[in-house]
């Protein structure tokens, strides 16, 4: 039987891989700040990943379990919708301080209890590699440092026999996908800059969550890559074709046509 780490656990996509992994046969190991009950197979670890004594009690009490790891599964995030020139700057570091700096310290911190021939998957998005759009920018930022991490890391760890591999996708159906949509209500209503784009841009936003897949879609494709001897280094899933196509345009045409959308009468 394979163990797995687990990050976001008890969220909409961690969630449903949890289950998955335990239908395929895995000793699953979930961290989450969410509270979730432990169950045959599934062993539940509150833990604030912005919190570094929260991590290293996690580690402690793993290893007190005395199991190696054949995999860490990075699925905690959050996704933020906001002005770059309004939003506080405690919301600017937050954003960092999960997508990226958590990442970075459990990986950090559990390294020494991976197994050779280990996987370490990262969810990135696939905004990742693309530029921008308006108010995505905070989201758009930490998920590209994010994957120029995953990159270096696995040019690091291939070096010790542990593979790392990125997961980029599209929009899934989440608690997390709810969350940004809040954001956005949030953002409509409290930004003084941006009134009559923040409106426009929100019909954008819903057409293309419109198209969502359900979080048991990425869930498979997960257990998929941790059975593969040679996985990639990058997957996608549910890739959105009209973002795609904004980015082959240069630069300078990209951003005329989303001011031309955002500032039309």
């Amino acid at each position: 039987m394979k163990n797995v780490l687990v990050t976001g656990a008890s969220g909409g996509i961690g969630h449903s891989t949890v289950e998955y992994l335990i239908s395929k046969g895995y000793e699953v190991f979930g961290l989450d700040i969410k509270p979730s009950p432990n169950k045959e197979h599934f062993h539940f670890y509150e833990c604030n990943i912005r919190n570094i004594t929260s991590i290293n009690n996690c580690f402690n009490q793993i290893k007190k379990e005395e199991v190696k790891l054949d995999a860490i599964i990075h699925l905690c995030g959050i996704y933020d919708l906001n002005s770059l020139v309004e939003m506080d700057e405690d919301e600017f570091i937050s954003s960092y301080d999960i997508n990226l700096f958590g990442v970075y310290r459990i990986n950090k911190t559990f390294l020494p209890l991976l197994n050779k021939k280990s996987k370490i998957i990262i969810t990135t998005s696939e905004l990742a590699i693309q530029d921008p759009l308006p108010f995505t920018g905070i989201y758009g930022i930490t998920k590209s440092a994010l994957d120029k991490y995953a990159y270096s890391l696995r040019m690091e760890l291939q070096l010790l026999d542990i593979q790392v591999i990125s997961i980029r996708p599209g929009a899934v159906d989440t608690n997390l996908l709810n969350v940004s949509l809040s954001k956005l209500e949030e953002f409509k209503k409290n930004t003084s800059l941006y009134k009559e784009s923040a409106t426009k841009f929100d019909e954008i936003v819903k057409s293309v969550e419109s198209k969502k897949i359900p979080s048991s879609k990425l869930a498979k494709k997960i257990e998929k890559i941790l059975t593969k001897k040679k996985p990639k280094f990058v997957y996608y899933i549910n890739r959105s074709f009209l973002l795609r196509l904004l980015n082959i345009l240069p630069d300078r045409f990209q951003t005329w046509i989303i001011k031309k959308i955002l500032t039309k009468k």
